[in-house]
């Protein structure tokens, strides 16, 4: 049941990726309205130009492929935390109305971490001394 539980989260968590990556990329999708504060000034500063917004959507369909490789999957889900992580704390604290969006996301990479945590533990050990 948890292997099962854990594939259709991965398969989903990598559609998602891959198609929002795409419509950002191919579409330079923007929401309607940037909130009026510095921070949606800024973000529709940088929507305007296309190389902000181009770049996030490589990087999440990129991302979203190498989750669908069994050999990649574990640094791929490491790759998509700062940006789940970012995306939770702009729409908690900027974008409210995208919450139901946001919160998803990080929750779903947050599962996936957590329940293959056993695969990082060598990352948390002591780094060897150098002789």
């Amino acid at each position: 049941m948890k292997k099962k539980a854990t594939l259709t989260l991965r398969l989903l968590y990598a559609v998602f990726l891959i198609g929002t990556g795409i419509m950002t990329m191919g579409f330079h999708f923007n929401p309607p309205e940037w909130p009026q504060s510095p921070a949606g000034e800024f973000l529709r500063a940088a929507g305007e130009t296309g190389y902000l917004v181009g770049w996030v959507g490589l990087f999440k369909a990129v991302t979203g492929l190498l989750i669908l490789i069994p050999r990649t999957e574990k640094v791929a889900y490491l790759m998509a935390l700062p940006y789940a992580f970012n995306i939770l704390l702009w729409v908690t604290f900027v974008a409210h109305e995208w919450l139901l969006i946001g919160i998803p996301n990080f929750l779903a990479i947050a599962i996936l971490i957590a329940l293959n945590f056993d695969s990082y533990r060598s990352l948390l050990r002591k780094p060897l001394k150098a002789s």
